[in-house]
């Protein structure tokens, strides 16, 4: 965060994730359709612990074990 933007209140913008920012090339970014197909969920395993990620009708994300 820089002084100006944090005297001011102001709070620092989320880096924008394209495919030509130098900052998506450093992430893996997958589209949530890429994921799930045409299901509204996907089911993650991690370290033997099972998650869905699923989407809200409202677009939102939700990850629940």
């Amino acid at each position: 965060m820089n002084d100006q933007n944090h005297e001011s209140g102001q709070q620092d913008e989320k880096p924008a994730v394209s495919g030509h920012s130098a900052y998506a090339q450093q992430l893996r970014v997958l589209p949530f359709e890429d994921l799930a197909g045409a299901s509204e969920e996907v089911w993650i395993e991690n370290k033997g612990q099972l998650y869905r990620l699923q989407r809200t009708k409202q677009g939102k994300l939700i990850l629940t074990k």
